[in-house]
């Protein structure tokens, strides 16, 4: 993949602090943090974070380029591609990534809350993401 998937580069991969969170690589291009934290995320095919929850604040998701999955805890997946724009309400456990097949990009908005914080929980494992790509192949 060439650096712009989509029309923000795509940044460096993720740090060790962050990887730990992912199935696989994936890469971040902080856009800005003033006042709303806005990043640009690349994941390789495959790639996955860990289920987790956006305290107090919340996040939207803006799909820039590729495929990928965004599953909230107890509903059904959704296959994502370029123009899609996901809403994740605060206390919300969920996770995102790409598709097997694809790489895909996203921009990370922060919604800004005081007392803010993101919880890592347990990674989603293959046979979680096999079943999403079962229930979302196109």
């Amino acid at each position: 993949m060439d650096k712009k998937l989509s029309s923000f580069e795509r940044g460096d991969e993720l740090p060790e602090e962050f990887a730990k969170f992912f199935k696989g690589k994936a890469y971040l291009n902080m856009l800005t943090t003033k006042d709303v934290s806005i990043g640009n995320v690349t994941f390789e095919p495959g790639c996955r974070n860990n289920w987790h929850i956006h305290h107090k604040g919340g996040q939207i998701l803006l799909v820039t380029g590729g495929k990928g999955y965004y599953q909230a805890y107890g509903s059904e997946p959704l296959l994502l591609q370029e123009g899609d724009v996901v809403e994740i309400p605060a206390e919300t456990k969920h996770w995102h990534g790409a598709t097997s097949e694809s790489w895909f990009c996203h921009l990370a908005i922060e919604i800004p809350a005081q007392g803010s914080s993101n919880e890592w929980l347990e990674e989603v494992n293959d046979l979680q993401y096999k079943q999403v790509e079962e229930k979302t192949h196109e």
